[in-house]
């Protein structure tokens, strides 16, 4: 029995990753979880948050990619993740992060209407789970 999971991360926008992990750290809905090799299925709605894959066991080489939510479907010898929306860490900028979500805020307090509010405070949640990600 292999030490290694075939993982997969896929977006509307394009497959970011289909490789070999030793283990993965996904960000549950209800927290998260590891998946590596023998891991018991499930499928588990997931919040924004970062995607840490670990390539090899026992190295601090971690890639992390920030999703915005989705989906994880675990087998004991895979996990896909199908992400709303996903981007490298290292891609993501703390200042233009910090300027968008001063604009957000800007734009909540002329926002009139209650699907107007609502739909920029999903976009500040998003903002800001993506500047936690860039300060942790």
């Amino acid at each position: 029995m292999s030490n290694v999971i075939n993982f997969e991360l896929v977006s509307p926008a394009a497959k970011l990753v289909s490789e070999s992990m030793y283990m993965v750290e996904v960000p549950g809905d209800d927290g998260a979880f590891g998946v590596a090799v023998g891991h018991c299925s499930l499928v588990s709605s997931l919040r924004a948050g970062v995607v840490r894959l670990h390539k090899e066991q026992g190295t601090s080489d971690v890639r992390e990619i920030f999703i915005a939510g989705g989906f994880a479907d675990v087998t004991a010898e895979s996990c896909t993740i199908l992400a709303e929306e996903a981007i490298d860490v290292k891609d993501l900028n703390k200042e233009s992060l910090e300027q968008h979500l001063s604009d957000l805020a800007e734009d909540l307090e002329m926002s009139e209407e209650t699907e107007d509010k609502l739909r920029v405070q999903a976009k500040i949640t998003l903002t800001q789970a993506k500047l936690n990600a860039v300060s942790a």
